[in-house]
């Protein structure tokens, strides 16, 4: 994402507790789409490729609420699904366990606040992650959540998140249909069962939304063409 101003109206933000402020604009109409549903929804999905930037924008909207004290927390999940691994046999604390699995939200963490700011959020409890499983029976007041891969989800555990929101806490959702490891994703199910309500928004992206080298919006979009004949 280049840096630029903001294309759309927003409220003042208050950035001097942070560093090294990457001020970021959407670089087409769904990601603006997108960061107008995060704004006014409480729940926002968004569905489509990796390289359309719904993590880094997701992860910005996430710091911007923080900047502007709208909320007092950041927590980050996403299911674990990696064979012949589980985070118990995995070496040091939960954070390192989980490093492997939230690195692409990290990585964009530090690209906008830089390393040193996020580990001392981090290290205060401002910034959280979260396994998926270890959300449950929990409550989230004051929150910005962010809930990755979610084409690994099952339909259980997408309910389990979406019922873990408390007052005055928003919840993002990303996930790519196309890339499930699970036989029998929950993501589709759960964007339909929550279609009809007002304060829930679902933004689909599409391989022109790439923002990556042309060799990978031609990769996807022939691999999107490829899927939708060979079902």
């Amino acid at each position: 994402m280049a840096r630029a101003k903001r294309s759309r109206p927003t409220e003042q933000v208050k950035t001097a507790q942070f560093k090294n402020i990457r001020e970021i604009a959407p670089k087409s109409d769904r990601q603006r789409e997108y960061l107008e549903s995060i704004t006014h929804k409480t729940i926002t999905f968004g569905i489509g490729p990796a390289g359309t930037g719904k993590t880094f924008l997701a992860v910005y909207e996430a710091l911007r609420h923080l900047w502007a004290k709208k909320c007092r927390r950041i927590v980050i999940s996403r299911p674990v699904v990696e064979a012949g691994e589980k985070l118990g046999f995995l070496p040091g604390d939960m954070n390192a366990k989980l490093d492997p699995y939230v690195r692409p939200i990290m990585d964009s963490m530090i690209d906008i606040i830089g390393f040193d700011e996020m580990k001392l959020k981090l290290d205060k409890g401002v910034i959280e992650i979260a396994p998926l499983a270890f959300m449950r029976g929990r409550t989230f007041n004051d929150a910005f959540i962010i809930l990755d891969e979610s084409q690994n989800c099952t339909y259980e555990q997408l309910k389990m998140a979406v019922t873990r929101l408390g007052h005055n806490s928003k919840c993002v959702i990303n996930g790519d249909p196309g890339q499930s490891d699970l036989p029998n994703s929950g993501l589709k199910a759960i964007i339909e069962a929550l279609s009809k309500i007002e304060d829930v928004g679902t933004v689909h992206f599409t391989a022109k939304e790439v923002e990556r080298s042309e060799i990978v919006k031609s990769v996807v979009k022939a691999l999107e063409n490829y899927e939708k004949i060979n079902g």
